[in-house]
């Protein structure tokens, strides 16, 4: 459990779940975008250029955790399950960042997956598992948060708040 988690996770956790699914992306191209190795310390310098741009708008540091912590996971899981820990494959990072709204997308090179088949890490007998935590978390923490058909790039929408 994340200590400095915001009471806002107990009130959206069910609103959000009720969002997930596979869904098109908006198809607007995003006016930043990076391509990192697919290595988690490549990971850092992105995050933290993404975070600090959040800040500078005004987002608020509870929002700046969200944000970081939402990326975070997204990375984790484009790195370990779309590309296998396969340090030969690549991350495309890219954003948009406004005063009002941030989206993210995290596109992988793998074969994708269902984001609907994934279990809910919360239920009696899938509590000590640790599959299934990141999503979970990043739908918490998020507005949105929204996969393409093939399941290999998630879209993180946050509000500023």
């Amino acid at each position: 459990m994340v200590a400095t988690r915001p009471d806002s996770i107990n009130k959206t956790t069910s609103h959000v779940t009720q969002i997930t699914g596979v869904m098109d992306l908006n198809p607007q191209t995003l006016p930043n975008k990076t391509v990192i190795p697919s290595d988690l310390h490549a990971a850092r310098d992105i995050e933290e250029q993404i975070v600090s741009a959040a800040e500078k708008l005004g987002y608020t540091e509870e929002t700046a955790f969200a944000i970081r912590l939402a990326l975070e996971e997204a990375i984790v899981n484009a790195h370990k399950h779309g590309n296998g820990n396969d340090s030969n494959k690549q991350i495309t990072v890219s954003y948009d960042i406004n005063p009002k709204r941030l989206i993210i997308r995290i596109r992988d090179q793998g074969q994708g997956f269902d984001p609907n088949v994934v279990p809910d890490p919360t239920e009696p007998n899938r509590i000590s598992l640790p599959f299934g935590r990141g999503i979970m978390l990043m739908r918490a923490y998020l507005d949105e948060v929204t996969y393409n058909d093939k399941g290999n790039e998630v879209q993180l929408v946050k509000e500023r708040s």
